[in-house]
């Protein structure tokens, strides 16, 4: 029996990379509606860890608290599509703000860049506002409103949670009291 090397002690996420179709534009977009800092650009036209010829843009946007967002364009490959699978409503990236002034703000400010938003969303431990980036990335914002009691009970239950899940593939009832609390403060 060998032994197996201890886990990686992570630190957080490096930085997390989509595809985009124009770089500059990706980049204004960012500053332009979120306000992101364009923090570096790498370009190559081979791929350093396959030795692939393919030319490519490489762009990271300072994201807030340490996070960096990502983007490469990639102009010899086929065109850029969606999983045609996937609801477009599954794949998104969510970012924090600091409160729900914050959240509105930000949804006046996307809405005067002409983007359709949705929302803000009841979720019981949070609020959220959706929108699609140039490239059809959804984004989300997010605003906490949950208490640490409410995260605990979240945590205690998330594996009984996911093994009903993996059994019956049908919304286990372990977290009902979420949406009770969106109904109660709607009917409020």
């Amino acid at each position: 029996m060998t032994d197996t090397p201890a886990a990686p002690a992570l630190t957080g996420i490096h930085h997390v990379a989509y595809r985009c179709r124009d770089a500059r534009r990706t980049v204004a977009f960012y500053q332009e509606v979120l306000g992101m800092d364009f923090k570096l650009a790498i370009a190559e036209d081979n791929v350093p860890s396959t030795g692939e010829p393919d030319p490519y843009m490489h762009v990271f946007l300072d994201a807030g608290g340490g996070n960096v967002l990502a983007f490469f364009e990639l102009p010899s490959a086929t065109p850029m599509g969606r999983d045609a699978g996937t609801p477009e409503w599954v794949q998104h990236i969510a970012f924090k703000v600091a409160d729900m002034d914050a959240l509105l703000s930000a949804k006046a400010r996307a809405e005067a860049h002409g983007l359709s938003v949705l929302g803000p969303t009841h979720h019981g431990i949070f609020k959220s506002i959706y929108f699609f980036d140039p490239d059809g990335h959804r984004l989300e914002l997010v605003c906490d409103i949950h208490t640490e009691a409410q995260l605990d009970e979240l945590h205690r239950v998330a594996p009984a949670m996911l093994e009903e899940w993996s059994r019956t593939r049908k919304a286990p009832r372990h977290a009902a009291w979420l949406h009770e609390k969106i109904a109660a403060e709607r009917d409020a």
